[in-house]
């Protein structure tokens, strides 16, 4: 039999956004907060990310990823109102905020929210999302499940390795092969700019001498028990792979950080509108989505560079449900964000008027020296890259009166 409980608010997701999030409805005074996770564990993905370079900005110190996710664990057990549910699987979300929960301990379980905070981060975008020829042999990963098998789990994946695709993920797990013996051979990216935060290209590549390959890619899989060798190929202005320039690499490993995916199934049941460009929620400067009662944060939302601002956002939005649960938010007075010349995504996609509103703003192409617009402001850029968050806080004067729209856009820059 279905058992359905009455709470204040519920969050999906007890990774850095989840944990955040709980925390600070509880601080701006919600009484009963469900927090859920499907792991049996809380952290998200930070307990597998033993590398330092957490918590400059929130916690203005350096931390490891299970340091700060410790940090928020202790906070989670200052506030008796949090409920935390580890190994319980969201299994339904209705646009009435009935969250539908499947567990060993509890079973079936229908939490009635007044309001639903998502915060169910990102999946990886494994082999068969990127087509690649060849055989099916043991020894491809992708890079957030061979950091799990290798620091959670102490399994070695091979001996040497090819790393497609430069996301954070894939540059820092070249480096931690390299730490373990591993040889890497080479980091390829399709494109001709780096995915990942110019501070991870030095510490994690040219630190340790790793080659990257620019606008490559990898065209066959060799190897039947286990990968062989792989086939990569320059690429044209297209993105096509210039067969007859290919040459093999061999290893007996290949590692794909080829993009993060917003985990927003649950997201769609509840009827919540998602944005083509960053694939998460379309949310207002409250991190409010369409769907009346619904907020998402952290990286369902759209894909973060550092953790720091998962947790700056995720606080961000679990006041504001706070405030939805007072009665005190109004969420009828915004205009449209429009992306203009080289942007590929802005978030929050709708800023509420009256409001000062900090932006994630990503550009589609690098370039230097260029002038950012926003509404009537404007900020100097000197470098711009699609692998780093341009950050801009909207003031309201700097708001058109009655365009309908804002528009962000990047001009004036040098290639």
């Amino acid at each position: 039999m279905l058992k359905t409980k009455e709470v204040d608010l519920v969050v999906v997701g007890a990774g850095p956004a989840g944990m955040a999030a709980a925390v600070a409805a509880a601080e701006a005074g919600v009484e009963e907060i469900v927090l859920l996770e499907r792991q049996a564990e809380l952290g998200g993905i930070l307990p597998q990310c033993i590398h330092n370079g957490f918590g400059l900005r929130f916690f203005k110190e350096e931390l490891t990823g299970p340091e700060y996710a410790h940090r928020f664990m202790l906070e989670l057990t200052k506030h008796p109102g949090i409920k935390v549910k580890t190994a319980a699987m969201v299994v339904t979300i209705t646009p009435e905020r009935q969250v539908v929960t499947t567990s060993a301990a509890e079973g079936l379980v229908c939490y009635q929210a007044r309001a639903v905070i998502l915060a169910m981060g990102c999946r990886e975008r494994p082999r068969g999302a990127i087509n690649i020829p060849g055989t099916r042999p043991a020894g491809v990963y992708t890079a957030g499940s061979l950091q799990y098998l290798m620091n959670i789990e102490g399994f070695l994946p091979g001996r040497t390795a090819v790393i497609l695709g430069s996301g954070d993920i894939g540059l820092i797990m070249a480096r931690r092969l390299t730490l373990e013996g591993v040889q890497v051979k080479a980091v390829l990216e399709l494109m001709p700019y780096s995915n990942g935060l110019s501070r991870n290209v030095v510490q994690c590549l040219e630190d340790f001498q790793i080659p990257l390959y620019l606008s490559h890619t990898v065209t066959a899989i060799y190897g039947e028990k286990r990968v062989e060798k792989v086939r990569m190929a320059p690429v044209d202005a297209n993105l096509k792979p210039v067969e007859e320039k290919g040459f093999d690499l061999d290893c007996d490993t290949l590692v794909l950080s080829v993009g993060l995916i917003p985990e927003n199934e649950l997201s769609l049941q509840a009827d919540v509108e998602l944005d083509p460009a960053t694939g998460g929620p379309v949310v207002d400067s409250f991190y409010h989505t369409t769907t009346e009662g619904i907020f998402a944060c952290g990286n369902v939302a759209h894909v973060h560079d550092v953790v720091d601002d998962v947790s700056t956002e995720s606080a961000l939005a679990g006041q504001m449900a706070a405030a939805y649960l007072r009665g005190e938010l109004k969420t009828d007075r915004w205009l449209a964000v429009k992306a203009g010349r080289n942007i590929r995504s802005v978030v929050p996609q709708r800023i509420m008027v009256g409001q000062a509103t900090p932006l994630y703003i990503r550009a589609a192409f690098p370039e230097k020296n260029a002038l950012l617009h926003v509404g009537q402001g404007e900020s100097k850029q000197r470098v711009v890259s699609p692998g780093e968050t341009i950050y801009y806080t909207v003031k309201p004067e700097e708001l058109p009166a009655a365009d309908g729209f804002v528009e962000v856009s990047l001009e004036g820059g040098e290639g």
